[in-house]
């Protein structure tokens, strides 16, 4: 019932930004109100990101805190995700989520932090 579409991962350099975007496309909801944001880096658990609450509000994990910036255009239902001051421990597929009486998931887009 609701698809998800990221976009923005790739390649950049310790220090560099990137910008993710990821849109949910629904036939049957007029708006989603939880949406976030995920990662996984390999041989790693799937942690959160950034995400916003049902109460409307945001959330972010301590690693993200002062670095990531979460915002939204709710008439698109489409969220983003800056990333700025990239780690290599930052490497790593996120992954874009939706919660609508379930969880949703997109394919994920890999972000890689590397010289």
């Amino acid at each position: 019932q609701v698809q998800l579409v990221e976009s923005g991962g790739g390649l950049v350099q310790p220090g560099g930004s990137l910008r993710l975007s990821c849109a949910a496309s629904t036939s049957i909801f007029f708006r989603i109100n939880v949406m976030g944001w995920y990662r996984q880096a390999p041989g790693k658990e799937r942690e959160l990101v950034a995400a916003f609450t049902s109460g409307g509000t945001t959330t972010y994990a301590d690693s993200a805190k002062g670095r990531f910036t979460i915002s939204r255009d709710s008439a698109k239902n489409t969220v983003y995700l800056q990333m700025n001051d990239l780690k290599p421990e930052d490497t790593a597929v996120y992954y874009c989520n939706a919660f609508v009486y379930k969880a949703y998931w997109g394919q994920g887009t890999q972000v890689t932090v590397s010289s």
